[in-house]
C-alpha cells in the first residue's frame, strides 16, 4: 500500500500524532511520503530521514501579540480559504503524477480528491473539468478533534455555523478519524463529543509519539537511568509551541519567572528548523528541541510541566501519565486552548 500523509503546519502538534500512524504503516511494510510545510515538515523530515517528502503550499499565519485574536482570524480566514484551494490542486497534480492508495490529511481541509466535474452551482454555464484519470480512486482520511469549533463567547452565535462548515469538509473525504476515545472519559470534552458525530466519523483512541508507560508516571522507582539524569538537572520543564508571536512570548514570560531562582528549568523552544545549540541562562537552559526519547525523559522526571494546553500536547502527557503535573497555558484568544486547560 502506497500512502501519503499531510498534517497542517499549525504549532507543531498535528505533525507530532501523526508519527505513530507514520511508524504504524511502515512496520506494515507500506510504502510512505510525508507531505507538508514548515516546522512541521522538518520535524517529520528529522523523525523520518529515509522516507520521500513533497513540498506543499505553505499557511503563513500569525497571531497578535496581545490577548484576543479576533482580529488576526478574520484576517486569516482568506488566507485560509486560499491555501485550501492551493493545497487542493497540488493533490491534483501529485495524483496525476502517481497513485497513492491512502491519503491522510491531518487538518489539510483541501485534501480531498474529487474525479467529477460538479456543475450544479453554475448551471450550464459551468465549463467541463477533465477529471484526474486514475486506475481507482485513493481513499482519504481527514483527521480532526475539532468537530466543535470552539469561537470567544461574543461570537458564541458562529458556533453552529462553523460546525456546519467545517462537517461538509469532512464528508468531503471517505473517512474521518477522531483522535480521542469514544466514551466518557474522554480527552477532548465537547470538541468531540457535544455534537453528533459524521456518518463517516469514528473514534480512533488518543494519537502520540511516546509509549505508553504503565505506572511509570506513579512509582519513582521505575525511572530508567536517563530519566534519574534528568531528575537531578531539571524540576521544571517547558515544551513551547505555537505561532509567532506567542511561542516567543510565553518563553520570554518563562525566563523572566524563572531567572535567578534555584529551581533548574528545561525550556524545549519547539524551534525543528534552528541547529541544535544550548543557550544558558543563568539556572534556565534553552534547547530548540529534543528527539522524543529525550523528551519523554524530561518529561517523566519533571516535578512541573509547563505547555500551551494544545491537543496534541495533551494527548502525549496523558500517555506518559504526566498531566497531573501539567501547567496548562492557553494561548491567548484561542478558544480551543483556553476550553481544553478549563478542562483537564
Amino acid at each position: 500500500m502506497k500512502i501519503l500523509i499531510a498534517p497542517m503546519n499549525w504549532g507543531l502538534g498535528h505533525a507530532s500524532r501523526c508519527i505513530p500512524l507514520i511508524n504504524k504503516y511502515l512496520d506494515d511494510h507500506c510504502e510512505v511520503v510525508i507531505a507538508g510545510d514548515g516546522e512541521s515538515l522538518t520535524l517529520l523530515r528529522q523523525h523520518f530521514p529515509q522516507l520521500r517528502y513533497i513540498t506543499m503550499p505553505a499557511l503563513n499565519l500569525k497571531y497578535s501579540k496581545g490577548n484576543s485574536q479576533t482580529w488576526a482570524m478574520a484576517k486569516a480566514l482568506p488566507q485560509l480559504i486560499s491555501w485550501s484551494i492551493r493545497d487542493h490542486y497540488a493533490l491534483k497534480r501529485i495524483l496525476a503524477a502517481e497513485r497513492f492508495d491512502r491519503i491522510i490529511s491531518d487538518n489539510r481541509f483541501g485534501l480531498y480528491v474529487n474525479l467529477k466535474p460538479k456543475s450544479r452551482y453554475f448551471g450550464r454555464y459551468a465549463k467541463p473539468k477533465k477529471p484526474v484519470q486514475l486506475a481507482k480512486e485513493p481513499e482519504t482520511i481527514y483527521i480532526t478533534h475539532q468537530l466543535l469549533v470552539k469561537t470567544p463567547p461574543r461570537l458564541r452565535w458562529l458556533e453552529p455555523l462553523l460546525a456546519s462548515v467545517h462537517r461538509h469538509i469532512i464528508l468531503k473525504y471517505t473517512h474521518c478519524w477522531i483522535p480521542d476515545y469514544a466514551g466518557a472519559n474522554n480527552l477532548s470534552g465537547e470538541l468531540s463529543h457535544k455534537l453528533p458525530i459524521p456518518r463517516n466519523a469514528k473514534f480512533i483512541g488518543p494519537l502520540t509519539r511516546f509509549p505508553v508507560k504503565e505506572n511509570t508516571a506513579d512509582n519513582p522507582d521505575s525511572a530508567t537511568d536517563g530519566q534519574e539524569a534528568a531528575q537531578q538537572a531539571y524540576r521544571i520543564v517547558a515544551v513551547l509551541s505555537g505561532l509567532e508571536p506567542q511561542r516567543t512570548v510565553l518563553e520570554q514570560q518563562i525566563i523572566s519567572h524563572y531567572a535567578d531562582r534555584q529551581d533548574r528549568v528545561l525550556i524545549v523552544r519547539g524551534k525543528t528548523g534552528m541547529p541544535q545549540t544550548t543557550v544558558q541562562h543563568g539556572n534556565i537552559t534553552l534547547v530548540p528541541y529534543l528527539d522524543d526519547r529525550k523528551l519523554q525523559n524530561v518529561l517523566l522526571a519533571a516535578e512541573i510541566i509547563i505547555s500551551r494546553s494544545g491537543y496534541s500536547t495533551i494527548m502525549d502527557l496523558h500517555a506518559l501519565g504526566c498531566l497531573y503535573k501539567a501547567r496548562l497555558v492557553a494561548t491567548p484568544g484561542q478558544p480551543e486552548q483556553q476550553y481544553l486547560a478549563s478542562l483537564h
